[in-house]
């Protein structure tokens, strides 16, 4: 494989961001034809098509709002809870009471869950018996 221009050949042209820009504005004028501006400029048509897909993906990206920062993922490890008199790992656990004035009461977040090949997401407040209910389904359902 030869490195390099080869002897005898053009090198490839560089064309300036100022000719490009012209071009492409003159192109996305209503009625205007890409063929024809390009073969009056001396380049193909698609060099043409390409400089605008490049400056209509330069304005998308600009006007674009900014990112929110990234979610961030935290591990997690579920293991069953064997309790005296229980009859399944899945029973609701004693809760203490939450009054309304507490930090942990206005608290929101979502509970994500993939088992038995089905995907489930809390959000807000959860009913434990709900929830266990459905956990139990979910389990005989494998």
């Amino acid at each position: 494989m030869e490195s390099g221009a080869r002897i005898g050949e053009p090198a490839r042209r560089q064309h300036d961001r100022s000719f490009k820009a012209g071009l492409v504005e003159q192109s996305l004028q209503p009625g205007a034809s890409v063929a024809v501006i390009a073969r009056s400029n001396g380049i193909n048509a698609n060099l043409l098509f390409k400089w605008r897909r490049d400056h209509k993906g330069k304005t998308i990206a600009a006007s674009k709002p900014t990112a929110a920062p990234p979610t961030v993922l935290l591990p997690v490890h579920v293991e069953p809870v064997a309790r005296a008199g229980a009859s399944s790992a899945l029973e609701p656990l004693p809760t203490t009471a939450v009054g309304p004035g507490s930090r942990a009461a206005t608290r929101g977040g979502v509970i994500e869950l993939e088992f038995a090949g089905a995907q489930l997401r809390l959000r807000g407040a959860v009913d434990e018996a709900a929830l266990c209910s459905v956990l139990r389904a979910l389990r005989r359902s494998e």
